[in-house]
């Protein structure tokens, strides 16, 4: 599994977090026949030919959302990440 991650202020005392979260097949017969996934195709695009995996960002981004008590539901930006804002908390 592969993610992209960000985080920006979002207000006074909030983050936003965005995730984006892909699986890139690593099967070990690959490697062994000496043809490792190209660069390419562990990224998503335009740099990459990987796919979002909405399901798989979905479950990241709502258990990051629990532990980080999250201020509302996660949203869909438009480059294929989910996004959620939660409190900062600085020690």
């Amino acid at each position: 599994m592969c993610a992209h991650i960000r985080a920006q202020w979002a207000a006074p005392g909030q983050v936003k977090i965005a995730l984006a979260c892909w699986v890139v097949n690593m099967d070990t017969a690959r490697y062994f026949g000496d043809n490792p996934p190209a660069r390419e195709e562990m990224r998503l695009p335009p740099e990459g030919t990987a796919e979002w995996d909405e399901e798989l960002t979905s479950r990241v981004i709502g258990h990051l959302a629990a532990r980080m008590n999250a201020l509302a539901t996660a949203l869909p930006t438009t480059d294929e990440h989910l996004t959620v804002t939660v409190p900062l908390v600085l020690p």
